[in-house]
């Protein structure tokens, strides 16, 4: 499989003579654990004991959101308003709690090779994640090794806006000291995809949940791949021709 014309056309549009991949911008929730579950039946519940009607799939469309806008999505809706700040910390700590009461989140299948595969070809990793969940956090330095540095993290704490807003990612690349065109960026929803993209990045979706295919593409993302196992596959392939592509 070529993934050149992808790249020369991502090249052209951006304006880029080349992607030269030092650092990999990823995801947490659904990219590297399969956690998008028990998160939207937290949310869920904690929306449901408020009074208002949800449905459990909403949430995965809300994925990458920081825990206060998604309250604040909840409450315009409902009310006309924006939740105050005593409202956003009171109920996003009831849906931790409860996240926190379900089963253990699993690693996603694929996500150990896939950061294996960029640490063998010294590719520095960054996490953005819009979650503050500590239950999860708390966990990286075991289930990957080295991986993530404390100092190569964006949290929902470090940004004042969430995505799909660019600022995460332009947070990371503050941090890793790289311009967007030494980045890529692994993410699985479509708020995520648009944020990393608009930020510049040569965004890669791996489609972890039951968000659309489609969804993926009309945020923008640059390659598409059906599961983090697939993707971790075609990793090495993927870093050899982005480093060997060029325009002029």
């Amino acid at each position: 499989m070529t993934f050149v014309p992808i790249i020369e056309s991502f090249l052209k549009a951006r304006h880029y003579k080349a992607v030269q991949p030092l650092v990999a911008l990823i995801d947490m929730d659904g990219t590297l654990y399969d956690s998008m579950g028990n998160h939207a039946r937290a949310w869920q519940r904690m929306v449901q004991e408020l009074g208002i009607d949800c449905s459990y799939e909403e949430f995965f469309m809300h994925e990458g959101r920081t825990g206060a806008a998604t309250i604040d999505l909840i409450f315009e809706r409902v009310y006309g308003r924006k939740a105050t700040s005593q409202e956003h910390e009171e109920y996003y700590q009831r849906k931790a709690t409860y996240f926190t009461q379900m089963p253990p989140v699993e690693v996603m299948p694929g996500a150990q090779a896939m950061i294996s595969t960029l640490m063998e070809a010294g590719v520095r990793r960054v996490l953005v994640t819009g979650s503050g969940q500590s239950s999860l956090i708390n966990r990286l330095d075991a289930d990957f090794p080295g991986a993530f540095p404390a100092e190569m993290r964006v949290t929902s704490r470090d940004v004042t806006k969430g995505k799909p807003h660019p600022e995460p990612y332009m947070r990371a690349m503050q941090i890793a000291r790289v311009r967007p065109s030494q980045c890529i960026a692994i993410e699985n929803a479509p708020l995520g995809v648009k944020s990393a993209v608009d930020a510049g990045a040569f965004t890669i979706a791996v489609t972890t949940g039951p968000i659309p295919y489609e969804e993926m593409e009309k945020a923008g993302a640059t390659v598409i791949f059906p599961s983090m196992e697939d993707f971790a596959q075609k990793l090495p392939m993927l870093l050899f021709q982005l480093l060997t592509t060029t325009i002029e």
